[in-house]
């Protein structure tokens, strides 16, 4: 158990963002955690979003930009398959010790997590321009 922890800090890379006396746990888990994870992972879920827009919303390009932020956020909050495979594919860059912490607050985590995915997925919207 100790070599895949090893490896999936070695995979993730270091904290994201400042951790300070002043942070939340689950602020220092959003840094120390989720952001690694998202970061090292990005070209994953591009291909999954682009993979739903495939699947969903075959006129993509042709919504104006603003409708694209929207419909990214819209299919994150609203469609929960597709949110709970999102967050599959999170939760499996976990160590234990973090699914332990997860558990106990997942809904304040899971909030979180879906906002840096929302953010994440909105700041490279030209990247779902070919789809």
């Amino acid at each position: 158990m100790e070599n895949r922890n090893k490896l999936l800090f070695e995979l993730r890379g270091i904290t994201i963002g400042n951790i300070n006396e002043n942070c939340s746990l689950e602020e220092i888990f959003q840094n120390e955690t989720l952001r690694p994870i998202l970061k090292s992972n990005n070209n994953l879920f591009i291909a999954s979003f682009k993979n739903y827009i495939n699947k969903h919303k075959s006129d993509f390009k042709a919504l104006s930009v603003e409708k694209k932020l929207g419909f990214i956020e819209n299919a994150i909050q609203r469609d929960i398959k597709y949110r709970n495979a999102l967050k599959g594919m999170v939760l499996a860059w976990f160590t234990l010790s973090e699914f332990d912490y997860y558990i106990t607050n997942s809904s304040k985590l899971n909030k979180r997590m879906m906002n840096l995915l929302i953010e994440r997925l909105r700041s490279q919207v030209q990247l779902f321009e070919s789809v």
